[in-house]
């Protein structure tokens, strides 16, 4: 259960501010999949995500869902998460 993130991040989000977020749990879902699997680039692990169902099972996105983009994931491994 990830639910804990949620609460963990409030703080970085603004309920009526800018664009809708992208969940906080698929973005720590995705920083979970490059490090058990060694996809240490972005861009490489967007595409593995965009192609491999079982990454987008355990992300919760159907195959017509968009995957975040390789920048959105290197400004949360960046700056949010401090890796």
């Amino acid at each position: 259960d990830f639910n804990f993130i949620y609460d963990r991040v409030k703080s970085f989000y603004s309920q009526d501010n800018g664009r809708p977020p992208i969940d906080p749990v698929i973005l720590f879902k995705m920083m979970l999949v490059g490090y058990l699997f060694g996809i240490r680039s972005e861009r490489q692990l967007e595409k593995e995500i965009q192609t491999n169902v079982a990454y987008r099972w355990f992300l919760g996105l159907n195959l017509t869902d968009s995957v975040p983009h390789h920048s959105t994931i290197s400004f949360n491994r960046h700056k949010r998460f401090k890796g």
